[in-house]
């Protein structure tokens, strides 16, 4: 049973939010507004911390996005963008702003279960065995920890940019196309397309901070990206 927290002002939404989840065996807390879940959130962080956020971005007072901004500042908590808004620009923002998926009303419950476990099952997931610690100069991506350090300090990153450096750095001087990054991070999920990957490929380039100095992703134009190394164990 995961702990998850719902934060929808809509009451028939959140309702059938939490009779589906609930009913998948999972233990959900709804709240109407960010600022209360913002509180809620902290309260429980050092006792029974959420699984997972179904986040509607339409909120009163503190929107989804300040919301989210909040929460990604200090946590990696997987988080589900729910909201009517369906435009191409609004779910890249929505994943800029790190959400893991994005679902759009109306939306069928049992679709919403299905992510949610999908969501929870990759984030318990262990690394793959017997793979091998990659060292490019001062930088360690450690596969099996599932971290990057750069002279023992650790490169704070999100779970999706860890598979897609993962898979990068285990292919790197090769161009990997956008589909062969979204087929092999992604796994055919719904609603997932190539420009999906480009936004988490801009957030990882974001967060390599000092290990740029052994190695770049540099963008193959038309066709993908490629992890450029500059520098040898």
């Amino acid at each position: 049973m995961s702990r998850i927290m719902a934060v929808e002002d809509d009451q028939s939404i959140a309702g059938l939010i939490g009779l589906y989840l609930r009913h998948d065996g999972h233990r959900v807390d709804a709240f109407a507004n960010g600022a209360e879940a913002l509180r809620a959130w902290e309260s429980a962080a050092g006792s029974a911390p959420y699984e997972l956020i179904v986040l509607d971005l339409m909120l009163p007072g503190l929107d989804g996005r300040g919301v989210a901004r909040r929460i990604r500042a200090q946590s990696s908590v997987p988080i589900l963008m729910l909201t009517a808004l369906d435009d191409v620009r609004d779910k890249l923002e929505g994943f800029g702003l790190g959400a893991d998926d994005y679902l759009t009303k109306p939306f069928d419950p049992n679709e919403l279960v299905a992510r949610v476990r999908a969501i929870l099952r990759r984030a318990a997931a262990p690394a793959a065995p017997d793979r091998a610690v990659l060292t490019f100069g001062r930088s360690v991506i450690d596969l099996d920890g599932r971290r990057l350090t750069v002279d023992g300090e650790e490169v704070p990153l999100r779970a999706r940019e860890l598979d897609l450096l993962a898979l990068m750095a285990e292919h790197a001087g090769v161009v990997l196309t956008r589909q062969q990054l979204l087929d092999r991070v992604w796994a055919g999920e719904l609603n997932s397309d190539t420009r999906t990957v480009d936004v988490h490929v801009s957030r990882l380039r974001e967060r390599l901070g000092p290990a740029e100095a052994d190695f770049t992703i540099d963008t193959i134009r038309s066709v993908g990206y490629r992890l450029t190394v500059h520098s040898r164990p």
